[in-house]
């Protein structure tokens, strides 16, 4: 076999011998592109024949023939293009190509000017996004909770407007009894006690130009009232549409028959002697005095425990009435009987209140020693005569006829009615429409005429 070697070496020159490239390494620099594809094909067919034949010749004897065939394969592949298109490559090779970045650094200024606004637009972003999304962390939402509305309560009521008064009382005030009492006006009876807390005074002649007043009380409850007298038949008609019981002390004889036809509520002292007393600083008969607390207890032990009736038309109370300015009627008189008894009022703005004279003084309260102060003085004229005795007054109570409202420093003339005995005051102004009283104390004084009521600013 050396032999043969080397007479084919004699015979033809030996060329150096090239190292077959495997299949793998034959692709690494082979260039891509249309140009090279078909020496590509060709190639890589030739190629994988001589790696066979090669792989193949490592086990066995090389004739001369063969030799000659590897030598011609290895001219071909030095003269190949380097690379194959690197589609054609294995996928093997393709796994581990490695591929690096090389940055293209701008050559003329104005591709610098592009890169640098690319650049400053590149970090603007990026630290825009850094500051809302890691530094700046967006504030956590406060937790939404609905608001539980809390209906509001209405406080309890405590107080009702007294049907009597108009006044604010406490409630079930105007379920109780109504309670009328005679008081004499004589100058032996004066001062007399209990007038300055009723609601309601009456003041008319019983005889001999003697006054005397009718005292309504509901929702006042003085512990001292006299002195008590005598009743008379007109009186009736003025508490009976209060539905009020009558305290007095006897009564003139048409007084007390009417008391038993009308069924009113009786309290006479007579036949009830325990609820009053007989005081000794003074003589009778000006010395008969109660309190309303004992003809409650009076009341409550005969059954007349409640009152059904209709008051007087009032004002609000809690609006409070402004005075005249400048008052019309600042000062009034009123003409009733003579001098002990006739009646002057001034006005006080600061109380809205009437401040009450008669014969020539101030009307004072006994245990208090402050004087009369009525939120409203009614004059009415009414016609007045003798009784059929031929010694006790009487007033025609059922009718209509002239009248004064004094409240608020002014006058306001109007007509009162009343249609029967039982029947409450009307009272209206001269074109029909009701007049309304101020809350609080109100005097009603009878009078003859117009001519006995003056009044000036």
């Amino acid at each position: 076999m050396v032999q043969f070697r080397q007479m084919d070496d004699i015979i033809r020159p030996r060329r150096p011998k090239t190292p077959v490239k495997t299949e793998p390494e034959a692709f690494k620099n082979i260039p891509s592109g249309p140009s090279t594809q078909k020496a590509a094909n060709f190639n890589t067919g030739a190629l994988s024949k001589i790696a066979l034949k090669s792989a193949k010749s490592e086990s066995k004897f090389k004739t001369p023939d063969e030799v000659a065939d590897e030598d011609i394969a290895a001219a071909a592949i030095a003269k190949a293009p380097e690379t194959i298109n690197s589609e054609e490559a294995p996928a093997e090779e393709v796994k581990k190509r490695k591929f690096s970045f090389k940055p293209h650094m701008p050559h003329g200024k104005k591709q610098w000017i592009i890169a640098s606004i690319i650049a400053v637009l590149v970090l603007g972003g990026g630290s825009a996004s850094a500051y809302f999304f890691v530094i700046k962390k967006p504030a956590k939402a406060a937790p939404v909770v609905a608001k539980v509305v809390k209906k509001a309560v209405p406080p309890k009521t405590t107080t009702e407007v007294s049907k009597l008064s108009g006044l604010s009382v406490p409630i079930g005030t105007n379920l109780g009894p109504v309670t009328a009492v005679q008081i004499e006006n004589s100058p032996d009876a004066r001062p007399q006690s209990g007038l300055k807390e009723a609601s309601i005074v009456y003041e008319a002649i019983a005889e001999g130009g003697i006054t005397r007043f009718n005292a309504i009380f509901q929702d006042t409850a003085p512990d001292y009232i006299g002195p008590i007298r005598s009743l008379r038949p007109y009186y009736i008609d003025w508490f009976l549409p209060f539905d009020a019981s009558i305290a007095h002390v006897g009564g003139a004889p048409q007084a007390l028959q009417d008391i038993k036809t009308l069924g009113i509520k009786d309290l006479d002292q007579f036949y009830n002697g325990g609820s009053y007393d007989r005081i000794t600083s003074r003589y009778a008969p000006h010395n008969v005095y109660t309190s309303v607390a004992r003809l409650n207890d009076l009341e409550k032990s005969k059954g007349f425990t409640s009152a059904t009736y209709t008051g007087f038309l009032r004002k609000k109370d809690a609006v409070p009435t402004k005075p005249v300015t400048p008052p019309t009627a600042k000062i009034v008189d009123l003409s009733i009987s003579s001098y002990f008894y006739n009646v002057h009022y001034d006005y006080d703005a600061a109380k809205n209140a009437y401040l009450r004279s008669e014969g020539g003084a101030p009307h004072l309260d006994l245990k208090s020693s402050t004087q009369l102060e009525p939120k409203v003085v009614v004059a009415i004229v009414m016609g007045r005569g003798i009784d059929g005795d031929g010694e006790h007054t009487d007033y025609t109570t059922v009718g209509s006829g002239h009248m004064y409202v004094f409240q608020d420093g002014a006058v306001q003339e109007g007509t009162w009615a009343k249609d029967s005995r039982q029947a409450q005051w009307k009272f209206t102004t001269a074109d029909g429409k009701p007049i309304a009283f101020n809350a609080g104390q109100t005097w009603i004084s009878m009078v003859d005429s117009t001519g006995s009521v003056t009044y000036a600013p």
